[in-house]
């Protein structure tokens, strides 16, 4: 079976409104694919950038997948929340980007998006805190935007990521990397 490894880090995220940041995060792959070493979800540290907007947490990636094809090629998918001083957590943006098919160091850019929600559950979200959240926040990942036809969305920020990935065995499958 071909073998791909990803080692990196989930550097941090910037453009976000709120201090006190940390990212949820998961990966997804096709059937054919399988995880055969390291964890395919997490959670980094909640940061409290004090100089600047960019929280930084450095937390490491290290996942090593076998495939039988290459269709359901993995994707990250994250999810941004904020945590106020009463310990109390809110999702500020969701986002997922796929992982580079060709072996070497990367830097990625994931732009997030969060639901605009009506004006109603707008100024609730600007009195009280929260706000909209999706109930299933994997179907982002999952390519499933056609079950959100009529969502509006916004933007909200970026993560940052420094991805290295080893390919191995691909080329007994036809497949030049």
């Amino acid at each position: 079976m071909a073998e791909v490894h990803v080692i990196g880090q989930i550097v941090g995220a910037s453009g976000f409104p709120q201090r006190r940041l940390f990212c949820k995060w998961g990966l997804h792959a096709g059937g054919a694919w399988k995880l055969l070493s390291g964890l395919g979800s997490g959670q980094t540290q909640v940061d409290d950038p004090q100089a600047d907007d960019v929280a930084y947490w450095c937390h490491p990636l290290d996942v090593h997948f076998a495939t039988k094809g290459l269709q359901g090629w993995p994707k990250l998918h994250l999810q941004v929340w904020h945590q106020d001083g009463l310990g109390r957590s809110e999702v500020l943006g969701y986002g997922f980007c796929h992982v580079p098919a060709t072996p070497g160091c990367h830097a990625l850019a994931c732009v997030t998006w969060r639901p605009r929600g009506t004006w109603r559950e707008r100024l609730c979200q600007r009195l009280v805190g929260g706000g909209p959240q999706l109930r299933n926040p994997e179907a982002v990942a999952a390519g499933a935007a056609d079950r959100f036809p009529r969502l509006r969305t916004e933007a909200a920020g970026t993560v940052h990521l420094q991805l290295g990935v080893l390919l191995r065995h691909f080329g007994r499958y036809g497949v030049e990397c």
